[in-house]
This record gives structure tokens, sequence and C-alpha cells, in this order.
């Protein structure tokens, strides 16, 4: 979560879908709210060997669809990076759309270093044969399979299926679409105690209406496939999460350096209603 995608916005009544018409994870879906979520980053850490100074940027996710259409992602990752010698515009464009009922994903990443396009990567994932048949159109065209695996908001359903349940720590693998587009990887997620926000906790007002309902503290590690659990992580992100899929107070561990990550606007869009 928060590589090529964030965490979804989930649980409400927002359609109704038919029991015959999807499975499981799919009837789960069924209370995924459409909804745009910004964020204010800022350095928090750096190591002298990151060569990093400062970095500050914004972050944007906009989650549309329903569970019997699918659901779409747009994702943006804007940095400013400041070396001592020279500063530096990242930008990370990606939309991704995910058919939880069927299994399906589609991905593209468009990455931007001062407005100069480094890397496009583009392809779709599905489940067939007990494997995740992958298949790449750009940087180049490829088919590859890989070890079966979640999709983002798969993913997140079963965190908080699971943290409703009281379970504190599982495993799973992911495939979201990150970097070249042609790898999984295994993650270990902690699910915290359920708490109450605090009076003085500046992020939870712009949680809206959900700003003073209870939320469990969550920690995802990302490791490269052939890892494990006492492997070091490739990537780390810590957040309080809602019961229903809102985010807020973010670290994001990059290893070298981390940023924070707060929640400064949530705006609900218009969802889609399932017939």
């Amino acid at each position: 979560m928060f590589r090529s995608s964030l965490v979804a916005v989930l649980v409400t009544s927002a359609c109704a879908v038919g029991v015959t018409a999807v499975n499981a994870n799919a009837l789960d879906a069924r209370g995924l709210v459409a909804h745009r979520a910004v964020y204010d980053l800022q350095l928090k850490d750096a190591s002298e060997r990151s060569g990093i100074e400062g970095m500050y940027g914004r972050m944007v996710y906009e989650f549309v669809g329903s569970a019997c259409k699918g659901f779409t992602t747009n994702f943006r990752f804007v940095t400013q990076v400041d070396t001592g010698d020279a500063k530096r515009t990242t930008d990370q464009q990606t939309t991704t759309f995910e058919d939880v009922s069927a299994n399906k994903f589609d991905f593209e990443t468009k990455s931007f270093t001062d407005e100069q396009l480094d890397k496009q990567v583009r392809g779709s994932a599905a489940d067939a044969d007990e494997k995740l048949k992958v298949e790449l159109s750009e940087p180049e065209k490829r088919e590859l399979d890989l070890t079966v695996s979640h999709f983002p908001t798969e993913h997140m359903l079963d965190v908080i299926e699971k943290a409703n349940q009281g379970v504190t720590f599982f495993e799973s693998r992911i495939f979201d679409g990150s970097e070249d587009g042609d790898k999984s990887l295994l993650t270990t997620t902690i699910i915290g105690k359920k708490a109450e926000p605090s009076k003085d906790d500046p992020d939870a007002a712009k949680a809206g209406a959900f700003a003073g309902t209870p939320y469990w503290p969550v920690e995802i590690a990302y490791f490269n496939d052939g890892g494990s659990g006492d492997a070091t992580p490739i990537y780390r992100i810590a957040f309080k999460l809602y019961e229903n899929g809102i985010t807020r107070d973010l670290t994001m561990d990059y290893g070298e350096f981390s940023l924070t990550g707060r929640l400064i606007q949530l705006d609900m869009l218009d969802g889609e209603e399932c017939k």
C-alpha cells in the first residue's frame, strides 16, 4: 500500500450486489466508498548514505468504482528532494483497475524527474491455472508467470477483516504493478489494538465525519521474494486505519530515509451503484 497503490476506503453500504454474481471478497467490497485523499509529505529521517538533506511533497489518492464493475485508483506522488548540491522534483503517476470478483488487475505507472519521463510501466495481471499471469506492454512486451498473489484492494479487505477478527499478525503475497511490474512481494502485517483518537491529535480532524471514531494502528512491511520475516524489508508503511478504510498519520520508511504523510483533505466522491 502507498507504493503504486494506496489504502482503499472500505466498508459502507454504497451498493448492493447479488450473492450469485460475485465471490466472497467482492461481497465484502460492496461497501467501498469513492473518495479523494490528499496528504502533505515531510522528511522524517535520512541517513548520511541517502544523500538527502531535505524533502517534502504531496500525495493524492483517488478511488472510484464498485464491487460489481471494478475499482479504479489514480495515485500521484510528487516530491522535491534537496541533496545539498541540487534540488530535483520527482513525480510518480499511477492508474490501476482491479476487478475483485474476477481477480484481474490492470496497471500503468509513469515516473518523471524534473518533468522528464524516466520510466513507463504498463500491463495486466490475472489469476489463471493456479498462477498469476502477467502481460507487460511497456517498456517492452513480455509475459511471465508468478506465484498467485493478492491485488491491493483484495489485500486491504483482508487487513480489515482480520482486524475485526482480532488477528494481530499475518503474512501474504502482493502484486501491485510497482517498480517494473514483473514481481510480487511478500508482506507482513501487524495490527494493533483498536484505539480512540486523542483530543490533541491534529491529524484526526481532517478525517471529517470519521474524526472521532476508533482506529487500528497498522504496519505493513514489504520484502523481496525469497526473503523472510527476518530479512530487511525494502519498504514499510505505518498508518492509522479506520474501520471504513480511511487512513491517516502515515510513516513511509524506505530504508535510507523515511517520510511522514499528514492527511490535509478528504473528499467523498460520487460512487457507482451495483444493479
